[in-house]
Order: structure tokens, then C-alpha cells, then sequence
């Protein structure tokens, strides 16, 4: 059983979530959320932490902040990570990645 829903924990910091990453994809995208996760396509391949960061830039665009407010916190060497996101709420975070929308770009 799948749960399309994103889980989100709101901290005073920001807001913790787990995201499933697919590197060497052929174009980078973030995906609806499934099990959980955000789904991203990363084009980098996981090595020298090009994934990571590329995974950095992708959610710092698609909320348009600073990737220096988006951090891993956990899962670095695994497809499945735990990012941190300075200064957003859960809600404005559960709205952008909601289950019916498309692959953002």
C-alpha cells in the first residue's frame, strides 16, 4: 500500500522530510511523493557527493530559497535521505509537492 501524502515534521528551525533519490536519471525532476518520500531524478551519479548537491539545488529552487537553507541530515550514502529545510512551514512545503501534482522541472 502506497501513501501518496508527503510526511513532514515541523521543527523551530524548519522542517524535516525524507525524499527517495534516483540518480543518472535523463533529466532532473522532482517527483509526487510516494511511500512517504519525495521523489527526485537526479541527471549526477553518486559519486564525490555530485547527487547531494545537485539534490540541494533542485529543492532549493523548486522553493525558491537558498540552498544554503537546505541541508541532508541524514542518509548521504543511501538513495533514501532526511533533508532540512530552514524557514519554511509544513504547510507551504505540503502544498508545492502535493500526491496530484506533475514531475516539477
Amino acid at each position: 500500500m502506497s501513501d501518496g501524502a508527503l510526511r513532514v515534521t515541523q521543527t523551530p528551525e524548519g522542517v524535516l522530510f525524507g525524499i527517495h533519490v534516483q540518480p543518472r536519471a535523463s533529466r532532473c525532476e522532482i517527483c509526487p511523493p510516494k511511500d512517504g518520500e519525495l521523489r527526485l531524478r537526479l541527471t549526477s551519479p553518486p559519486v564525490e557527493d555530485a547527487a547531494n548537491k545537485q539534490c540541494v539545488e533542485l529543492i532549493a529552487k523548486a522553493l525558491g530559497i537558498a540552498k544554503s537553507r537546505v541541508s541532508i541530515r541524514a542518509g548521504s550514502k543511501s538513495r533514501h535521505k532526511t533533508v532540512k529545510v530552514e524557514g519554511v512551514q509544513s504547510a507551504t512545503l505540503s502544498a508545492l509537492f502535493k500526491e496530484e501534482g506533475e514531475a516539477i522541472p
